[in-house]
């Protein structure tokens, strides 16, 4: 659908948080839409939802190549071309104790799902470089931790060693980032027997499982198989992904 960009604004270094008029289905937490940047890019950039309401959506992104740097450039006022909700998102429990981790560009959908979430105690990890962003916005939804590896802002570290002292009170964890971090996530739940969803990260192409090229390997009956990101995921349960 087209839609017209309410704001598109600058909130760290390559950060940016786009909000656009939304008529289209509500999406669950961990779920994307394929966005259109215009220019000479051809192909549409997969996003998830850091929140939406009925009238509007929003969308954090990194500008990584030159079709983020086109929607970087987009003002308000300007129209996109704007599909999804797309893949499966995750899982939510109600009245646990739930552990939310998100490493950088990870961390916006990680904000849809803890306001969605209906947990007894919501603790929420998150982790970055040096410059923070979000932040204020989970401080309403949880007990927050943040780590910064330069150690510029909360702990000094990464994210994943921001929760040794609270695991022991962790009903299920849900994780969003870097590969490295969710393969630690994966091996913190596998020794802890704490159930935990992950959203995987893969290029995309078409967004509706056509094309292949999102294809992640999963471990089935002693080997493995493979799952599409966009289709299947981009959220699985850890123990099921071959990292």
């Amino acid at each position: 659908m087209e839609t017209r960009i309410l704001s598109n604004e600058k909130i760290a270094s390559g950060i940016y948080k786009l909000v656009y008029e939304w008529k289209g289905g509500i999406p669950s937490p961990g779920q994307f839409v394929m966005v259109d940047c215009k220019g000479k890019t051809f192909l549409k950039r997969p996003i998830s939802v850091c929140s939406v309401d009925d009238k509007s959506m929003t969308i954090v992104y990194q500008v990584k190549g030159e079709g983020t740097k086109n929607l970087s450039e987009m003002k308000k006022g300007d129209t996109i071309e704007v599909t999804g909700p797309h893949g499966h998102g995750f899982e939510l429990y109600e009245d646990k104790n739930v552990l939310i981790v998100g490493g950088g560009i990870g961390i916006p959908p990680l904000l849809y799902l803890a306001k969605k979430i209906k947990a007894k105690n919501s603790y929420i990890a998150l982790g970055f470089k040096s410059e923070i962003f979000l932040v204020e916005e989970f401080k309403n939804l949880g007990e927050v931790i943040v780590t910064t590896e330069d150690g510029s802002f909360g702990k000094k570290g990464m994210v994943t060693q921001g929760i040794e002292d609270i695991i022991d009170k962790i009903d299920i964890i849900y994780g969003c980032g870097p590969k490295p971090m969710l393969k630690i996530l994966q091996d913190i739940s596998l020794k802890n027997n704490i159930p935990c969803q992950i959203s995987v990260e893969e290029r995309m192409a078409c967004g509706i499982g056509a094309c292949l090229v999102c294809a992640c390997k999963v471990k089935k009956d002693g080997g493995f198989a493979y799952k599409r990101v966009c289709k299947d995921g981009p959220v699985f349960w850890a123990e099921e992904v071959e990292f």
